[in-house]
């Protein structure tokens, strides 16, 4: 005795085709989920400074004193690179270009007091004879970072790591 097909009805087929699977409203409700709770987790995660990123502000730092130098050397006078480690950051005296360190860098800065019998304050003070006043700057995270050396006598800057 061989047995029919049976046919299924238009309603047991969708009853059978909404319990194999999720349907799109659900999808699209659990999707919502997950991004409402990535928008509150992911502003809590602390998005600290690397290594590479520290290096790049002292690459960064360097090359606007640098900069400064050249411009003393073209316009024949002297221009002051004010450095405010306080505040975490260093102004162009030339451009004004600023560069700004994030919070969990720590800037330690040595400075010379007097600069061509003048008082030198927070700056370091590129002269038109090519020389510097010179200082060194030091950004520092969990006790490793760079020092960007100013030479007094050449006025260029360099970038040194401090182990």
């Amino acid at each position: 005795m061989e047995q029919e097909p049976q046919a299924i009805s238009p309603a047991g087929l969708a009853d059978a085709c909404a319990a194999d699977g999720f349907t799109l409203i659900e999808v699209v409700c659990v999707l919502a989920i997950v991004a409402m709770l990535a928008a509150i987790a992911l502003p809590a995660i602390p998005r600290a400074t690397s290594h590479p990123r520290l290096e790049g502000y002292a690459v960064e730092m360097a090359a606007l004193l640098n900069a400064d130098q050249v411009s003393s050397q073209r316009q024949h006078r002297d221009v002051a690179t004010i450095v405010d480690a306080s505040g975490r950051t260093i102004r162009s005296g030339a451009t004004g270009w600023v560069v700004r360190l994030p919070s969990d860098v720590m800037v330690e800065a040595v400075l010379a007091e007097r600069c061509h019998d003048r008082p030198a304050g927070a700056s370091i003070v590129h002269l038109a004879s090519g020389m510097s006043c010179g200082g060194v700057i030091a950004l520092t995270r969990l006790g490793s970072g760079f020092q960007v050396k100013v030479n007094w006598l050449t006025g260029g800057a360099e970038v040194v790591p401090i182990h």
